[in-house]
């Protein structure tokens, strides 16, 4: 059996027992998953850790299974690594990434949310699964259903990026396109979560789904060498990763395994679709809807689930909200992947674009250290990017036309 205990209201702290529930019947708050950290304290040491296979899953005492996962197995751990091309482009000392974008098996961070809620969704005895999504999350859905032996209904925006489509596609799953945005979408898989016995990830799993993120914080802690950074950097769309990441943070510190740290975090949107930012801003958590429009796709969430706590987390913190524009999106991929060699999607592009102009208005201290939460791949939006690579004519296979063309050298300079 594992350590996990009951769902707590996060607003009203009623309390409800283990079951396939995500938001309280008294104020309809959604429900935190509790666990015994007495418990862990005596019985996990840290040392514990090492010694296990670099996956998400050396940290399963604080996840909400009660056994082995059914799907996801190779998930996680994925690089933290240095970036000082990058921090000297930004004006700052100490920049990390952790990498998602090579995440297994569908290069993002969904990967481990994923793996929590199909495993769990086995324990209830679901056949059935299903999610509403921007993208990442059908990818994800879609393959790790099939690696699990489920049957998949996956509900999507009919204006997704073309290869997150495929990438949903190609692994078999039923795909309903909506004409709508993500909010319309997800009502609908709301709908259909109550009339049928299906088990819907950001739905009726959503307490045990967002656990997965903590794995992000746990791994950041222990790369780091069991410390927390002094800041991190964090892309939101519903807002459950960064608040997840400071659960985490959190837990770490409870359990004894880190050093306290007050660590400061940033959340980063698209001008385009910025609800979270926005009330950061004003410095209230109240989020006012938004139409998205913005080509991150990825973060278009008008209406965010964790919106709230998202902002409660970053000024809880001392950190801030900011947003980017699409050109400057774009310009953020550019520079991670000519600084670093990291090709992120356009949610990468918006962390780099926000550090950035965090770093340039003095919120951001660019003598701390900073990590940035690099958490999808950029093979996934190609279509962003595409148009602004630059294009060059084919030339013959001869030595003095590449010199020419590409060294700017004349037949009677080369001599």
């Amino acid at each position: 059996m594992g350590y996990l205990t009951q769902l707590r209201c996060r607003e009203c702290q009623r309390t409800y027992p283990v079951g396939p529930i995500a938001a309280c019947e008294e104020c309809w708050a959604p429900l935190e998953a509790v666990y015994d950290y007495d418990r862990l304290r005596a019985e996990l040491p840290r040392d514990v850790i090492a010694q296990r296979p670099p996956t998400m899953w050396r940290y399963r005492e604080l996840l909400p299974l009660n056994g082995d996962p059914c799907v996801g197995g190779s998930t996680g751990f994925t690089p933290l690594v240095p970036a000082p091309r990058l921090a000297r482009a930004l004006g700052a000392r100490e920049v990390y990434l952790k990498n998602d974008a090579v995440n297994f098996p569908t290069l993002s961070f969904k990967d481990r949310v994923v793996a929590v809620a199909l495993s769990k969704a086995r324990e209830f005895g679901f056949d059935t699964v299903g999610c509403s999504s921007t993208g990442n999350l059908a990818n994800s859905v879609a393959a790790q259903a099939a690696r699990g032996g489920f049957k998949a209904y996956i509900f999507v925006p009919d204006n997704l990026e073309p290869e997150k489509i495929t990438a949903t596609e190609i692994y078999g799953a039923t795909l309903v396109r909506i004409r709508g945005n993500y909010d319309q979408v997800n009502r609908l898989c709301s709908e259909i979560a109550q009339k049928y016995s299906w088990g819907m990830v950001n739905v009726n799993l959503r307490s045990y789904y967002s656990e997965g993120s903590k794995t992000f914080g746990y791994e950041v802690a222990e790369q780091l060498g069991w410390r927390l950074p002094q800041n991190i950097v964090v892309p939101m769309a519903g807002g459950s990763l960064i608040t997840k990441i400071h659960k985490a943070f959190r837990e770490l510190q409870q359990l004894g395994w880190v050093e306290p740290l007050a660590t400061k975090f940033f959340g980063a949107q698209a001008t385009g679709c910025s609800p979270i930012t926005t009330a950061a801003k004003k410095g209230s958590p109240e989020i006012q809807p938004q139409k998205p429009s913005t080509l991150v796709k990825s973060l278009a969430i008008g209406n965010p689930a964790d919106g709230y706590y998202a902002v409660k987390t970053i000024l809880g913190s001392g950190g801030a909200g900011e947003d980017a524009l699409d050109e400057e999106v774009i310009e953020g991929i550019r520079l991670l992947a000519e600084t670093e060699g990291v090709f992120a999607e356009t949610a990468g592009g918006v962390t780099v674009a926000v550090a950035k102009k965090l770093i340039e208005q003095g919120r951001l201290n660019r003598d701390e250290s900073i990590v940035l939460a690099i958490t999808g791949n950029g093979l996934k939006t190609l279509s962003a990017v595409r148009d602004g690579l630059p294009t060059t004519a084919a030339i013959r296979p001869k030595l003095a036309e590449f010199e020419e063309h590409y060294l700017g050298l004349t037949p009677a300079s080369v001599g």
